[in-house]
């Protein structure tokens, strides 16, 4: 098992980690967004954000094909918008509306765009595990070539369902990727404190015959690298990867947690390796001008904003749509 932190060696085209840094913007401008409408009373229902962990997200989905499947938490907004939903649809489905990517149906914690592979975010924490894995199976039977991802939190490693699919996709070496986003907390626990390996999930990826590694998960490019060879590997047919990505999230666990339990030196710290600006450090490395830079960061902003107002003006859901797309063929008359 290779528990080292990788240093990213893939610098690609200063262009494509310019797109790269404009999605973490985005994103980043999404989340603060979605709590800037809460706050305001517009955004029903809880929201888990996923701000300092962009990065996760934008690097994997940046090693993925179109049609390769996606399965994220209920801290899914980066997910989704990575794979293809706009801020606005996330941001109308927050509040609600009609133009929702799930049409008001999902929220927050269940943010799915079945066109882009995006099969969803789950409030149930480690369900999706075993879904990725039987995606992924359907994949390999199917000869497609695709690879199926699940995101996870670290505290999803101490739940069955983790354990469960990780042996399924040893066995019959499944092209499936299990990425654990840890941010060294399941809700309010210290995840060293109830686990009795150091690397939740690393640690426990030799028990499968899993290769694993871990990386800086505020690292765009160094997710990129990851996900390439893990994703590699799985089109190969050399089966699945586990990889463990250290990161840190901006706000407590929902909007109902000041995240006050964090120490204040390990936030300072964490703070300070932020994606955005670890990746604004890798561009200027490369050589990219401040005002390339700045125009990316102008897009991003005009594009949430343009997003924020067509939200906000959307029109409300219909609640006869509740009762649409329950079976396959889109209706919801009970079969026996």
């Amino acid at each position: 098992m290779d528990t080292t932190t990788r240093e990213p060696v893939h610098a690609g085209p200063a262009a494509e980690l310019l797109d790269l840094y404009q999605q973490l913007l985005v994103i980043r401008r999404t989340e603060k967004a979605a709590h800037d409408l809460f706050l305001a009373g517009l955004v029903k229902g809880t929201t888990h954000l996923a701000a300092g962990q962009e990065a996760v997200a934008v690097g994997a989905a940046a090693a993925l094909r179109p049609d390769d499947y996606v399965f994220a938490t209920y801290r899914g907004h980066h997910h989704a918008i990575a794979r293809g939903a706009t801020p606005e649809e996330c941001l109308a489905e927050l509040m609600s509306k009609a133009t929702g990517v799930c049409k008001a149906k999902g929220g927050s914690m269940h943010l799915t765009k079945a066109s882009h592979n995006m099969l969803g975010s789950y409030a149930i924490v480690g369900a999706h595990l075993p879904m990725a894995a039987g995606a992924a199976w359907s994949a390999q039977l199917r000869g497609s070539g695709q690879v199926a991802v699940a995101f996870f939190g670290d505290g999803a490693t101490n739940i069955g369902a983790f354990h469960e699919a990780l042996n399924l996709a040893a066995v019959w070496k499944l092209p499936v990727i299990f990425v654990c986003e840890n941010n060294l907390y399941m809700e309010y626990t210290p995840i060293a404190s109830v686990t009795a390996v150091k690397d939740p999930a690393a640690g426990r990826a030799p028990a499968y015959g899993i290769p694993a590694e871990i990386i800086d998960g505020n690292d765009v490019l160094t997710v990129w690298d990851a996900m390439r060879a893990a994703v590699e590997r799985a089109r190969n047919g050399n089966g699945p990867t586990v990889i463990e990505a250290r990161t840190y999230r901006h706000y407590g666990h929902s909007r109902t947690d000041p995240g006050k339990y964090r120490p204040e030196a390990e936030v300072r710290e964490w703070m300070a390796r932020d994606p955005l600006t670890v990746a604004r450090a890798h561009l200027r490395r490369l050589g990219l001008s401040d005002a390339a830079v700045e125009q990316a960061e102008a897009a991003a902003e005009r594009i949430v904003a343009e997003a924020i107002d067509a939200a906000k003006q959307a029109p409300e859901a219909d609640p006869a749509e509740a009762f649409t797309d329950v079976w396959a063929d889109g209706g919801a008359a009970w079969r026996s």
